[in-house]
């Protein structure tokens, strides 16, 4: 009986805290998307409403699942690793930044520089001129479709 136990336990090494803080993290997402769900219903062009009411409903959907999966079948992880913040942190601010300059710079310079930031906080092999090349111009074709694809065939006012 003792041996089993000390088996059933060192089998389950999924941590608490990891676990609920996708759970709380996920949750916070729900209630950001039900708040723009809410937002959107006031807009008055019905064009308009679309790309955040289906965004919205996405992500609500998704951290359900995120939050069911957690409650019936936690991962192993152990959560966040203590070298990565920094990386985080040029993330969301590259983001942020974003944000703020996209009223001066437009749409394209400001999803290029945020492409860049993000490429330089998710890279973890060492680069080469190859890869840098192949990325930029790998993100640059990315940024270049998805602006043609608001701006001239779903009509979407860019700044």
């Amino acid at each position: 009986m003792i041996e089993s136990d000390v088996k059933a336990s060192s089998v389950n090494p999924v941590d608490s805290g990891s676990r609920l803080g996708s759970i709380l993290v996920a949750s916070l997402l729900i209630i950001i998307g039900v708040i723009t769900l809410y937002d959107a219903a006031s807009y008055t062009d019905v064009d308009s409403k679309v790309f955040p009411q289906t965004s919205a409903i996405a992500l609500i959907l998704f951290s359900t699942l995120a939050i069911g999966k957690q409650i019936i079948q936690p991962t192993a992880v152990s959560g966040i690793e203590l070298g990565s913040w920094w990386r985080r942190i040029v993330l969301v601010s590259s983001m942020l930044l974003s944000c703020a300059l996209m009223p001066y710079t437009g749409l394209l310079i400001a999803c290029v520089l945020t492409f860049v930031l993000g490429l330089i906080a998710s890279m973890h092999d060492s680069w080469t001129n190859r890869k840098a090349i192949v990325y930029f111009l790998s993100g640059l074709s990315i940024i270049v479709c998805f602006y043609v694809l608001f701006k001239f065939v779903l009509h979407v006012p860019l700044p």
